[in-house]
C-alpha cells in the first residue's frame, strides 16, 4: 500500500491560499523542538516514530490521538520515517499523506524561492 505524497510546491501552495494544514512530525523530540516547519495555517504535532511504531504493534491507537477527519501530512528529515508512519496511520484508517523528501527537500524549496 503506497502513501499519497505531497510535494514541498505543493505544501507551500496550499499555505499561499491560507489553507490549514495538520502537520505530524515523526522526528524525535529535541529535533523538533530545535527546528520544524511553521507556520500560521499549520497544526504542528509531534509524535516520535516510536511511538507510531509502537501503536502497530500494540494497536493503542488511544496514544496518538489524530483526528480521522483532517488530512494528516507526515513528515521527518527525509521522509523515509514520515513513509512507514503514514503507512502504519493509513492502515488504521487515517488520512494522510507523506511530505515528499521531508524536511531536507522543503529547506531546499524555500531555498529557491528565495533567489
Amino acid at each position: 500500500m503506497t502513501t499519497e505524497k505531497i510535494t514541498p510546491k505543493e505544501l507551500h501552495e496550499r499555505l499561499e491560499r491560507n489553507e490549514k494544514v495538520l502537520l505530524l512530525d515523526v522526528r524525535a523530540e529535541d529535533k523538533y523542538q530545535a527546528e520544524h516547519i511553521a507556520a500560521p495555517q499549520i497544526e504542528n504535532l509531534n509524535i516520535p516514530k516510536t511511538i507510531i511504531f509502537g501503536v502497530e504493534e500494540t494497536k493503542e491507537e488511544a496514544k496518538l490521538s489524530l483526528p480521522r477527519e483532517e488530512e494528516i501530512i507526515v513528515t521527518c528529515t527525509t521522509g523515509n520515517s514520515a513513509a512507514k508512519c503514514a503507512n502504519i496511520l493509513s492502515s488504521l484508517d487515517y488520512k494522510v499523506k507523506v511530505l515528499e523528501g521531508g524536511r531536507t527537500a522543503w529547506k531546499e524549496y524555500q531555498k529557491s524561492l528565495e533567489k
